[in-house]
């Protein structure tokens, strides 16, 4: 069987049973626990801990995966062994309180024995130690006693963080060997690869508090993971991953670009080609889901998983841009499994091609910055904290740090940068951990109990009637809160919306004979749950009242324009830019729209313009908006964008534009379009890298935005005795005579710079036999100063020329050595000893160094300094 056959075995197996088949969340997380979607149970997390129902207790995936950064980092392994990748596909089934142990054991007996037909006496199984139920069941099902191992916490155990669900998993091992005398029970879990874990049962049974304790779970789960290239490297008889045609493929493509044989050794070729292969899997299926390459979180890392790819290029020759050839050869090859990835075809081709051309920029960058290291290093050895600074910051492996230092005849602190990288590791796993433990309070878990908040917001204000179910404060319920407290209030039905969905909470007031209760804010701390935030500005409020529940409706009509207003733009983001365009967060507020979306690039003024345009006559239309309630698979069946961030249930609402815009959506919307009168961009900008931030303004906002302009041109119209249309030429004549005039005022700093300094020519001195001259200057940029040190580098017939400068409380030093003297000494080096002494730092070339400082009451030594520090080096 393909890799492709055997996936879909694996789906269609646990349909036959029941289980429904559930396609692969992207690899861009629901929140922020994780850099990437890293296991299949990500998406169903919330339902395994009771924050979400679906109406299947069952279900099967194939998972797209990537493990690299965060507590799973295997970064610097792939390539070298036979499993490691940064890209994988986890196939996994699941149970949601429906069946547990005896029916997974049995599934997964029947699969692997049954339907793949795996050899039994190849088979291993392992059990938690004290999980004598798992060691029976896999006896019941014709596993034999000596073929069943057990092991402790840390093989046989998963805990989803510090807190949270946990329970004992059950492993299977598969004997991958040619000799079945060596398939002993001590290489389970044990050293090499010739026993290969290839199948994960978790069983979800127990509730661990902060205090150590675990408690039975109501309702006890499964979860299991089977890593997709691991059991095709089993079922197509190959030893490593790479060998499969999951990976194999991608390889002989590559090897074919760079025009050379692919042998599976532990060559160093060998290895890049491998890492290549993976990594170009890593950056398609990224980019399709709409992670692009950037200096922060999973942007930044996989920014660094491609410019490794790139770099192992380069070391097989391939200096041209290639890593966009082989990311487009893995959408032809796996875009039968992940449409997505033809979708967004151009998308990949046109990010990894931008990246390949800066990461060549860039290497020139890191190699300059590489020759800073090389003038500051100690006894020809690189330090581990400077390799890891290149690597970190400029994307440099240390094989290249390594290979450049090795020409150059310096050594590398491999060990110091191991050490640096472990360190890196450690304080990702703890931010890990501090992320994964956030979870919802149980008082609020108390207080939904299992009956939801009726919303009555999309047809009502207000609602007379209304119970108070729960009252809190802090984090425990209260019976009553009196006249000045502030708290939380849950009612039994409402009409306020509370915040999701990018659309902030309704505020207003509750009312009774005995009290008035300001609402400040309204949230869902857990699906199903309105929170409000209250203070009690009258009286006293108990459990079991009942109130008027009313909401602020002039705010909230502003915050309806809005949300409609951004599906528009949405929708126009998309017909404009491209559909690679997703939303990437949103935030819908009285006073304006928040939308950050992904794209490659800063939004032109005609794009804008376009934008604008779009949603304008989509407004003018006066469109009116379908709102309907269905199933989540006919919503997304039907063309329903489902939105960053959301938990979707079973059953939706659907808000569609006809002809325009069609979303997943539960927020607030208006009636018909001309409700929303006139749209405005305010204002674009990058948040991160491939990531866009627009906001906009409705409604009455949009005309005091368009007034707010039209004053401006009135008072400038009027300071340049111009009409508005008039008002770009003489800006522009303005700026024009300007830059003149600041260009002439340089040159003539710099003639009298150079006349005043003519004088100082005779002050330079003889140092070791090489001209040496130390001078204060001032009113120059940094142009003119290396200007004029080359000016006197010349009068005084090569040597070292020194400038220092004082400026608004600072130092500016600058050194310029002669070219054929820079291997007796290096201007980095000199401007390091004398920027010391103002207070600061610096570094350059060894040619050329500028360094600045904070005390300029000390410039004078440290130009009296110069002739010394010379002397010294040489």
């Amino acid at each position: 069987m393909t890799g492709h056959e055997i996936r879909q075995k694996f789906l269609d197996y646990f349909a036959r049973n029941g289980h429904r088949v559930v396609k692969s969340s992207p690899v861009l997380p629901p929140d922020d626990t994780l850099l990437f979607a890293n296991a299949g149970m990500n998406q169903f997390k919330d339902v395994f801990t009771g924050n979400e129902t679906r109406e299947y207790n069952r279900a099967a995936s194939s998972q797209k995966c990537i493990r690299a950064g965060g507590k799973h980092n295997d970064l610097e392994e792939v390539g070298k062994t036979a499993r490691h990748h940064t890209f994988f596909e986890m196939l996994g089934n699941f149970s949601f309180g429906d069946y547990f142990k005896e029916d997974a054991i049995r599934y997964a007996w029947e699969l692997l024995v049954d339907e793949f037909k795996l050899p039994v006496e190849r088979l291993w199984f392992s059990v938690y130690e004290d999980d004598d139920e798992a060691f029976e069941l896999w006896q019941k099902i014709g596993a034999a006693p000596d073929r069943i191992l057990r092991f402790g916490k840390k093989e046989n155990f998963w805990q989803m963080g510090d807190t949270g669900p946990c329970g004992p998993c059950s492993e299977i091992h598969f004997f991958l060997g040619d000799d079945l005398a060596d398939n002993l029970p001590e290489h389970v879990n044990g050293p090499g690869d010739t026993t290969m874990e290839i199948w994960n049962l978790v069983f979800m049974q127990y509730e661990r508090y902060a205090d150590g304790t675990m408690k039975p779970l109501p309702k006890p789960s499964v979860d299991t993971g089977m890593g997709l290239e691991r059991i095709t490297s089993v079922l197509q008889g190959k030893k490593t991953n790479y060998e499969t045609d999951l990976l194999r493929p991608i390889i002989e493509f590559t090897a074919k670009l760079a025009g050379r044989e692919y042998v599976y050794d532990d060559s160093e070729e060998s290895v890049s080609f491998r890492v290549i292969a993976d990594h170009a899997r890593t950056a398609a299926f990224s980019i399709a889901d709409g992670i692009y390459p950037g200096n922060n979180g999973r942007n930044y890392v996989l920014k660094k998983i491609m410019r490794r790819a790139i770099w192992h290029g380069k070391t097989l020759g391939l200096e041209d841009v290639f890593f966009a050839k082989v990311a487009g050869f893995v959408v032809e090859h796996m875009a039968s499994a992940f449409p997505e990835l033809r979708l967004q075809e151009s998308v990949i081709e046109r990010v990894v091609t931008t990246e390949e051309k800066l990461f060549s920029s860039t290497l020139a960058g890191g190699q300059k910055k590489l020759e800073e290291v090389f003038a500051r290093a100690e006894g020809n050895v690189v330090s581990g904290l400077d390799a890891f600074d290149l690597y970190q910051t400029y994307g440099l492996p240390l094989d290249m740090i390594s290979f450049i230092a090795e020409q150059r005849k310096f050594g590398v602190d491999e060990a110091g940068f191991e050490a640096a990288l472990e360190a890196e590791r450690v304080r990702a796993r703890e931010s890990w951990k501090g992320a994964v433990a956030k979870q919802v309070k149980e008082v609020y878990q108390a207080a939904l109990g299992t009956t939801p908040t009726k919303f009555h917001g999309y047809t009502s204000l207000s609602l007379a009637n209304a119970k108070v179910r729960a009252i809190i404060k802090g984090d425990v319920g209260v019976e009553s809160l009196a006249e000045g407290e502030s708290g939380e209030v849950v009612l039994d039905e409402t009409p306020f919306y509370a915040e999701s969905g990018g659309q902030v909470g309704d505020t207003g007031v509750f009312e009774n004979d005995l009290a008035t209760v300001r609402v400040t804010d309204t949230v869902a701390p857990i699906a199903g749950l309105s929170v409000h935030k209250v203070k009690l500005e009258r009286g006293s409020l108990a459990v079991g009242d009942t109130v008027l529940a009313t909401v602020d409706g002039e705010r909230r009509q502003r915050i309806v324009l809005n949300h409609s207003a951004t599906h528009l733009l949405h929708a126009a983001l998309r017909d404009v830019l491209g559909t690679h365009v997703k939303q990437a967060g949103s935030e819908v507020a009285p006073d304006r729209l928040r939308f950050d979306f992904s794209h490659f690039a800063a939004l032109t003024a005609d794009e804008i313009a376009e934008i604008e345009r779009l949603v304008n006559v989509e407004i003018r239309r006066n469109t009116e908006l379908a709102k309907t309630e269905m199933s989540l698979d006919e919503a997304v069946g039907g063309g329903a964008m489902a939105l960053f961030g959301e938990k979707y249930g079973d059953k939706v609402r659907v808000v569609e534009v006809p002809g325009f815009s069609k979303e997943l959506c539960g927020g607030t919307h208006v009636t018909a379009t001309g409700d929303i009168g006139v749209f405005k961009i305010v204002s674009d900008a990058s948040i991160a890298s491939g990531t866009r931030r627009v906001l906009a303004v409705t409604g009455e906002a949009a005309v005091n935005r368009f007034q707010q302009d039209e004053d401006v041109l009135a008072v400038l119209a009027s300071n340049f005795k111009a009409a508005p249309t008039e008002l770009p030429a003489q800006i522009e004549k303005l700026q024009a005579s300007l830059r003149t005039a600041e260009r002439e005022i340089e040159a003539l700093k710099l003639k009298l710079a150079r006349q005043a300094a003519a004088d100082a020519v005779s002050q330079a001195r003889s140092v070791g036999g090489i001209s040496v001259l130390a001078l204060e200057v001032s009113d120059l940029d940094k142009n003119g100063m290396r200007q004029l040190a080359d000016t006197l580098q010349g009068k005084i017939g090569g040597g070292v020329v020194v400038l220092g400068q004082r400026a608004d409380d600072k130092v500016s030093l600058l050194v310029r050595v002669a070219d054929d003297l820079t291997g007796k000494v290096q201007a980095g080096k000199i401007v390091k000893e004398l920027a010391a002494i103002v207070g600061g730092g610096g570094g350059g070339k060894a040619d050329l160094a500028e360094a600045g400082g904070k005390d300029p009451s000390k410039l004078g030594d440290a130009l009296n300094a110069t002739y010394g520090v010379v002397e010294k080096f040489l």
